[in-house]
């Protein structure tokens, strides 16, 4: 199965946590155009949205899940992002799934 190539965001917002920068992924960002950004130390309201989201996918997947293999790692987080999606309606989205927000606002929500 060949994975459909999605565009490339414009930019990166991280915090300055130890988890992800090494050196393939800043090239990487280098090579292709995507800006990097910090946000200021001990300022996670500067990245509101992902870490809200960060905290719901750990706190309803990953800590309640042990992976046993990278095929079901896969299958288990594509069947959380359909639920999150296209299942579960979301508050801040006047209680529709973000697919029905995205659709009724003309985006593309697979992107």
């Amino acid at each position: 199965m060949i994975a459909a190539r999605q565009a490339t965001p414009d930019a990166i917002v991280r915090d300055n946590g130890t988890e992800l920068p090494n050196v393939a992924i800043l090239k990487w960002a280098q090579d292709t155009g995507v800006h990097w950004r910090y946000i200021a130390p001990g300022k996670p309201m500067q990245n509101a949205l992902i870490e809200s989201f960060n905290g719901r996918l750990r706190d309803e997947l990953l800590n309640e899940t042990l992976f046993t293999s990278l095929g079901h790692d896969r299958m288990a987080l594509a069947a959380w992002k359909t639920d999150f999606n296209e299942t579960r309606p979301h508050i801040s989205l006047g209680f529709m799934t973000p697919a029905e927000f995205a659709s009724s606002a003309g985006v593309n929500p697979s992107r």
